[in-house]
């Protein structure tokens, strides 16, 4: 599980929260250049005394200047971030390289030739997206993170088929959104009564969130979350020490997700 420095912390410092992060055991750090506080979560890193080899740090490509390329990108954010390497860095939204994706990627893969990113990947990449950096790739990517939840899980199944067949590490950001963003749906009951079993079976109280965040886990997604509660943090952190979910709650939460498509964070072209 990765804590998320976008969303409410975009544009805004993220030393502190970051660093709370760190303390109550996150070790992957999800950053991007169009947060813009690349710099802070620099900071952040340092300050936690957490050596550099116990972090894992990503940042995101933003949309490139004329005079850029994806590999002077990452080096602005590498100094911004005060490291010599990221572990991932994302091609953060395909529109802002139309017509030029697989040049892009070209030097995506040369940063991790050079080391300057131990792995690459995508972000926001749909099938044809993908088909098209694949195509003649040296490296695939090893990752691609999309909005994931079960109001889209439906709508997702072509591109999960892609990764699998590419292996493809998906990963989600927005998991929670349905709960927080639009309460009131139709996966709220649902949610709800898995929430009461997973109780009554832990002895321990189990919430909501956690319930969406083990359906997440349990078909292997790496899951991108945020919070700037330390309780909550923990709490996230705590959810692969909730039991399973059945194959009978997995399949009640898909089919209330499939009664509605809602897609809560549109990045636009």
């Amino acid at each position: 599980m990765a804590f998320g420095t976008g969303t409410s912390l975009r544009q805004k410092n993220a030393q502190n929260p970051v660093e709370n992060a760190i303390a109550n055991g996150f070790t992957h750090i999800d950053g991007a250049q169009m947060y813009e506080n690349e710099e802070s979560l620099g900071v952040a890193i340092r300050a936690s005394g957490t050596p550099r080899s116990a972090l894992f740090v990503t940042t995101k490509l933003d949309r490139l200047r004329p005079d850029q390329t994806a590999k002077t990108a990452l080096q602005v954010s590498l100094k911004k971030l005060g490291l010599e390497y990221v572990d991932l860095y994302l091609v953060h939204v395909p529109g802002h390289h139309a017509g030029r994706l697989k040049e892009v990627w070209k030097m995506m893969e040369e940063c991790k030739r050079e080391r300057l990113a131990k792995s690459i990947g995508v972000s926001n990449f749909e099938v044809a997206h993908l088909q098209e950096i694949l195509e003649g790739a040296e490296f695939p990517p090893s990752v691609n993170q999309i909005e994931i939840h079960p109001y889209v899980w439906k709508s997702l199944q072509p591109v999960m088929a892609l990764h699998k067949e590419h292996g493809i590490i998906t990963s989600s950001y927005g998991g929670l959104s349905p709960l927080f963003r639009a309460p009131g749906g139709p996966l709220d009951p649902v949610i709800e009564k898995i929430r009461i079993r997973l109780e009554s079976t832990r002895g321990q109280p189990v919430s909501i969130s956690q319930v969406l965040n083990k359906w997440l886990q349990q078909y292997g997604i790496l899951v991108v979350t945020t919070s700037s509660k330390a309780g909550r943090m923990r709490e996230y952190l705590d959810t692969p020490k909730v039991p399973e979910l059945t194959a009978e709650e997995i399949q009640s939460i898909e089919n209330a997700g499939a009664q509605r498509y809602h897609k809560f964070l549109v990045l636009s072209d």
